[in-house]
């Protein structure tokens, strides 16, 4: 079994793992505790009052984070004529149609984050499912991915627009910033995904809908926050 380094050992005796911090509380330790010389993601994970396997209680969509991730995102678009021009000029890495599908279809490497496609390049990018879909890389028109104004998409994805969904047991896991980012940075980030999620709820959830929340480094342990401080934090953004 693989063992904690001496730095992530002595990160988890530096604080309560047991104890439900403020989110500013939680946030200010994530930085205090990162020990890695790289510039770590910040990742926030959300426990949802979900029933993941009821298809109306799915939880996926979209949020643009206020900050950023601080991450290059690379843009993939699928579209033709003026839309791909148009997506180029918005800052999209790769632009093509009906040949640049086949091309990732032949073994052309998926080097990119996001794929966004125009509706009209579909049936050749459905094709794509079963290379794409396991990465998580298919447009799809929940996540705004498969839209007409693909230089939008492309624009937004860019400047922080991340996709979100719930896992099997009811998780939605978020990047929220890197390590070296202000903490108002990093809860006005944490902020903007709790509300999307809140607003994102479905009909059908009851009781507490965000009922655990914890953020964390790449490198470092995750830090619990007391859900009723998330609740506060999204009242503050409204």
């Amino acid at each position: 079994m693989p063992t904690a380094s001496k730095a992530h050992t002595e990160a988890l005796r530096r604080f309560d793992k047991v104890v439900l911090h403020t989110a500013g509380e939680a946030v200010e330790l994530v930085k205090a505790l990162a020990h890695v010389k790289f510039d770590e993601s910040v990742d926030a994970a959300f426990t949802l009052g979900i029933d993941a396997r009821k298809a109306d209680q799915l939880v996926r969509g979209t949020v643009a984070l206020p900050y950023g991730t601080g991450k290059t995102v690379r843009i993939l678009v699928f579209a033709d004529g003026e839309v791909a021009k148009a997506a180029l000029d918005a800052g999209a890495d790769i632009v093509g149609g009906k040949e640049l599908a086949e091309e990732i279809a032949g073994g052309r490497a998926l080097d990119f984050d996001v794929a966004i496609a125009t509706p009209d390049m579909m049936p050749h990018v459905g094709k794509l499912g079963p290379i794409l879909g396991p990465r998580g890389l298919m447009p799809n028109p929940k996540s705004g991915t498969v839209t007409a104004d693909a230089a939008k998409a492309a624009s937004e994805f860019k400047g922080g627009r991340v996709e979100y969904r719930n896992d099997r047991y009811g998780n939605v896991h978020l990047p929220i910033g890197r390590v070296s980012f202000e903490v108002a940075q990093l809860l006005g980030n944490l902020g903007a995904a709790s509300d999307e999620l809140v607003r994102a709820r479905p009909a059908s959830a009851k009781g507490r809908f965000i009922r655990k929340v914890a953020v964390s480094s790449t490198m470092g342990p995750g830090i619990r926050i007391d859900p009723s401080s998330i609740d506060d934090l999204v009242k503050s953004l409204r």
